[in-house]
């Protein structure tokens, strides 16, 4: 209401209907004017130019959203088409053969239902009691340079008497070769003959931070070529002992912990950064949990890499002892003067004596219960195991060592030799 200052307020004459209708037809009038205007194209042209640039109707968690979304799937199509599905294929016959079983159908098996899983339609069931090649098996991984050099994981290629086939994004089959393989690192290399195919860029593992977003491309279960998975990192430096039955155990050290879906099958694909760079070998699952997936750093495998591409094979330096890592429990309990490295100690067995006879320890005189400290100045630790530490080195690489021996410190220079 407008008071009319010179006017008492009982003077004050109220507008008429006519007057407030006037009025409304002349707002609305210029309502409709605007909002044909700002749906004009001019009018929308002058909207994104002056005015939303000071108005963002996207709150900022918004805007981050669609930019990650975008990146990841930026990231699928530029690294999908390098990854590959490898299958393993036996003679049933031969497999029972080499398991030393009676040769009947698997899928009455218990032993050959876990091997294999129930699974295929009685003609299938028909084929496998006459023999004749069957997937028994399926991994990942990925192509690491044009001329069909492959990338996975040793376990994926472990089998005896089989043929390998690896699967590209686009179909095509190619027969494999395992041109190497390194069980500690959980590593392989495979080769197939084809010429410019799509490869994938190798990233920097030991960069990576926890909460970090991460991708996952793999052979879902067998049965789902080039799944993708998103989640983070989860855990970094996580040591664990991975395996199962029928295919043995192995610790691993050093791994990526991630909470991106990662199933059997996945196995040797990568774990790629939001830059498209692959900075992990997909390697275990703990089926115990949720999303507790694990991976190989990929600086681990780059050793190996440059191995097989320099001498064919993949050459890891040996030092030659057997030890247990010391914390502050087991520094307590056998009152050693530290808290870290590791003890010099044999193994459970007769045959597991703790230094290798021959080996570069026993050349530098390193002997059972030895504290070994420090390799090249780098205090040994949980974080800094001493297999980490080694693996960084070259074969006839000269380390130093610091040696707790005896009740003294001293030093000692021992030349790597290459493991057998």
């Amino acid at each position: 209401m407008i008071i009319q200052p010179n006017i008492p307020l009982q003077q004050q004459k109220k507008p008429s209907y006519a007057a407030v209708i006037i009025i409304t037809v002349i707002v609305s009038f210029i309502i409709s004017g605007l909002v044909g205007f700002t749906t004009s194209g001019l009018g929308q042209a002058l909207y994104q130019k002056y005015i939303k640039k000071e108005m963002p109707y996207e709150s900022p968690k918004q805007a981050l959203k669609v930019e990650e979304e975008s990146a990841t799937i930026d990231v699928v199509k530029k690294v999908q088409p390098a990854v590959v599905s490898i299958v393993v294929t036996q003679d049933l016959k031969k497999l029972y053969e080499q398991y030393q079983m009676p040769y009947e159908s698997p899928f009455g098996d218990d032993f050959f239902k876990e091997f294999f899983g129930e699974q295929g339609d009685q003609s299938q069931n028909d084929q496998n009691q006459e023999g004749g090649q069957q997937k028994i098996s399926g991994g990942s991984g990925f192509i690491i340079r044009n001329d069909g050099l492959i990338l996975t994981n040793s376990h994926v290629v472990s089998f005896d008497n089989v043929e390998y086939t690896v699967i590209l994004n686009d179909g095509k089959k190619y027969p494999a070769k395992v041109l190497a393989s390194d069980s500690i690192s959980d590593v392989a290399l495979v080769k197939i003959e084809a010429k410019d195919l799509p490869t994938t860029e190798l990233g920097n593992s030991d960069s990576l931070q926890i909460g970090q977003t991460v991708i996952a491309i793999g052979y879902a279960l067998g049965e789902y070529p080039n799944t993708v998975t998103k989640g983070v990192i989860s855990g970094l430096g996580r040591n664990i002992t991975a395996g199962g039955s029928y295919v043995g155990y192995q610790t691993l050290e050093n791994v990526i912990q991630t909470d991106a879906a990662i199933n059997p099958g996945n196995s040797g694909g990568p774990l790629l950064n939001l830059a498209g760079q692959v900075i992990g070998l997909n390697t275990a699952v703990d089926a115990g949990g949720q999303l507790l997936g694990f991976a190989t750093p990929i600086n681990s495998a780059k050793a190996d890499i440059e191995s097989v591409e320099r001498t064919g094979k993949i050459s890891r330096p040996f030092l030659g002892v057997r030890y247990q890592l010391v914390n502050s429990e087991i520094a307590k309990k056998n009152n050693l003067p530290y808290e870290y490295g590791v003890l010099v100690l044999r193994g459970e067995n007769k045959d597991e004596l703790a230094v290798v006879p021959g080996s570069p320890a026993d050349k530098a005189g390193i002997v059972e219960n030895d504290l070994i400290l420090e390799l090249n100045g780098q205090k040994i630790d949980e974080k800094n195991t001493l297999a980490k530490l080694i693996s960084k080195q070259k074969v006839e690489d000269e380390v130093t060592l610091k040696i707790w021996h005896k009740g003294q410190e001293k030093t000692v220079k021992v030349k790597l030799e290459e493991k057998k």
